[in-house]
Order: structure tokens, then sequence, then C-alpha cells
């Protein structure tokens, strides 16, 4: 079987990209694969895609390269089939329209999956007849806007199926987008199994990963912390990742006099010789459409107190099995879950040796096996069956969208 992989850019760093090369590799050991990168802005990659993938792009945005491409005419135009409401919009153009759909309709895979829902739009429009078209969802669809939900509702019809990181996420997807003949199905995002030996759960090390921004809390995490200090001062909090909160986290930081016991250590990759220095990680998000760094923690050996938050978290640790949840937004409630268990050496080496075990049903071996059952269902049943169900998904899709017209109108003249 042949897997095409499209995504935004896979020479940078983040979630997407590294779990798509975790999957690719993994189906690479038994299929054709390659991945596609819409964008190529430096000369190789962070993550290593793997000896049997295969990875090109389709705009060179490497300047001082002969195939640099952001002085082309059509670079500076917008684009107009990724979605203006997606995130990404910006970075997007009459360049990478055209780039894209000349890829799609040349495509000689069996199957192509998409990483994100402007690219996703433009495989159910664009991709040739014939191939299975997969879009994976790896936010949620809480986290979208109204005009871009409109738009997955117009368009996902046309894919085989989408793929949610969570069950919670899947089963919005169900209840509230219209997508007739299109499977959707709850497939986790894979972390493999460090190289290295786990924690022994004695160094007294919180640790914490992520970007720095808005929605990890990490000031939630710096004042928790504070308790701590307060009956603990044993223990120390690294925080690794980059990002615009840095400096407002470093001022917090200085102010509460805890620059002696939290420090913010600035991105490491691989992230694993981190993990196993600690005995306990800690996630604050307010959201979390997975929780990779949970998962990343916990196959390191290290119990996660993470905050219950919406979608990932609940659904990777069994409170008070493999590790603690906690209220979101309650610093007295990160406060307690971390001091629950840096007080107790035998309770938080026993969730470590839990959280390790439980957390080796997102090894890539198991999350690939998923996909592979998937995609060979799909190509199995062929291209009649996905032309039939696009063709009723675009027809009620058309409905949908003259039925929403014309609420709208009823709306502007008040007759509903």
């Amino acid at each position: 079987m042949h897997i095409s992989f499209l995504i935004h850019n896979a020479y940078g760093i983040g979630g997407t990209i590294r779990t798509t090369y975790n999957l690719a590799s993994t189906l690479a050991e038994h299929h054709d694969v390659e991945i596609v990168s819409v964008f190529r802005h430096r000369e190789e990659p962070v993550f290593a895609p793997g000896a049997k993938v295969r990875l090109r792009h389709l705009v060179d945005l490497r300047k001082g390269t002969p195939g640099y491409e952001g002085d082309d005419p059509e670079y500076e135009r917008p684009a107009e089939v990724f979605p203006r409401s997606e995130g990404r919009y910006k970075q997007y153009s009459a360049l990478t329209d055209r780039r894209i759909a000349e890829h799609l309709r040349s495509l000689e895979s069996d199957v192509v999956v998409g990483t994100r829902p402007g690219l996703n739009v433009h495989i159910a429009q664009q991709a040739r007849r014939g191939v299975v078209r997969v879009g994976q969802e790896h936010l949620t669809l809480s986290t979208h806007s109204p005009q871009l939900k409109l738009t997955l509702r117009t368009h996902y019809p046309r894919l085989d199926a989408v793929t949610t990181v969570t069950e919670a996420d899947a089963a919005t997807y169900r209840k509230l987008m219209r997508l007739p003949g299109v499977r959707v199905e709850a497939v986790p995002n894979s972390i493999p199994a460090p190289a290295l030996a786990p924690s022994d759960s004695t160094g007294k090390w919180v640790v914490a990963a992520g970007r720095l921004a808005p929605a990890k809390r990490y000031d939630l995490l710096i004042r928790a912390f504070e308790k701590v200090v307060a009956e603990r001062p044993d223990w120390r909090l690294r925080i690794y990742g980059a990002g615009a909160e840095r400096a407002k986290l470093r001022a917090q930081i200085d102010k509460r006099g805890l620059y002696n016991h939290v420090y913010l250590m600035g991105p490491a990759n691989p992230l694993e010789a981190e993990w196993v220095k600690g005995s306990v990680g800690a996630v604050t998000s307010s959201l979390e459409s997975f929780g990779m760094t949970i998962v990343e923690a916990m196959r390191c050996g290290l119990p996660v107190v993470s905050t219950d938050c919406p979608h990932g978290p609940g659904e990777i640790i069994d409170n008070g099995v493999d590790g603690l949840l906690v209220p979101t937004g309650k610093v007295d409630g990160i406060a307690a879950g971390l001091l629950k268990l840096i007080n107790d050496d035998e309770l938080r080496a026993r969730m470590g040796r839990a959280a390790l075990e439980s957390s080796a049903r997102f090894d890539p071996e198991r999350v690939a096996g998923r996909y592979d059952e998937l995609f060979t269902d799909l190509v199995s049943r062929g291209g009649l069956r996905g032309s039939l169900h696009r063709t009723r998904g675009a027809l009620l899709s058309s409905a949908l969208r003259t039925k929403d017209k014309s609420r709208a109108a009823l709306r502007r003249t008040g007759a509903a």
C-alpha cells in the first residue's frame, strides 16, 4: 500500500510533526510511505523521518538557496482554496493553492492523509478519484471558529475518514458534524519507548514541558509550586520550552523569590533525558487536544499531575493509578496533587511503574496497527464506495448550505 501524508511544514518543531514522523516511519516497515511538506524553510528536518520514509516539499522558503520561492509573484497573492478561517491562512497563497492541487491530482498513492483542517479541505476537493482520503484532526472541533466548522461541514463529506486523537473529540464530530458515509475514528498519537532507563523516582525534580503559551497555564504551576516549596524546599521545578510567555514567567518567578526553585530551561530535543531526571511530571493546561507531554513523561516512568481539562488528560491518565487528575485552573488543587506524590515515596514509585506499563498502549507499533487496519479496510472497499458516498455527501452539503442561507435570510428579515 502506498501512503502519502500532507503536512504544513515537516521541517519544524511541534506535536503534529513528531507524531506524523512516528506514524510514517512505523508504517514504512510494511508499506511505501512518503511525507509531503507544503513548506521547507531549513536544510534538514529537526526530527528524523526514518530511513524508509521519503520526504519532499512543495514550496521552498530557504532564503539564499537557488530554489527559494518566497519572491514568486504567486506567493504574494492570497490563497483561495485554503480556508480563510484556518489559523495558518496567512502563510498560504496562490502558489500553495496551485502546488497542492498539482500534487493531489497527480498522486499515485492508495491513501492520502491530511494533517490539518486546511489541508484536509484541499484533499477533499482535489485528490484524484480512487485515492482514499483521510483527514486528521490534531486539535479539537470545539477550538475551531464557527466559520471554519461550516467550511469543514461543507467539504468533509467528500473524505473517506476523519481521525481524532481522543474519543471525546470523535464523539463531538459524530454529534455535531453531518458527515454521511464518513468514518470518524479516534486514534491517539504515538510516542516511542525511550532508549534510556526510566526514572528511578528518587530525583527531587518536578518536570514540565511544552510551549510557553497562555493555554499551558504555567503561571498557575509556578504559583502552585510556591506552595510546594513552603512545605518541601528540597524539591525543584524545571520547565522546558520556548514561547511568548517566557519574559512574563521569568518576572513571576523573580517576584515570588523562586529563582532557586523554578527554572525555565528553554527547548530541549529529545526530551527523554530530561524527563528521566525527574520524578513527577506536571501539566496545568486549560485545554489539551491530546497531551503528548503526558505520554512522554509516563513512557519515562513518571506519574503525571495534570489538570482534568478537555480533551486528552482524562483519556490518558487513570486517576489515582498511574497519575493524578486535578481541577482545572485551581492552584490549591495542583499544589495538593504535587505534594501528594512528593511526600509519599512509595506511592510515587508505584504510580511511576504503573505509568510506564499503561503508556505502552501509545507505542507506535500499536497506533500504526490501528491506522493500518483503517487504511486496509477503506482501500479494500475501493473507489466505487468512495465515489458513491462522496456524491451523496456533496449533495447533502449543498442542501445544508442552501438551508443555512435560508435560515440566515429569515433571521435578517425577522421572520425567524
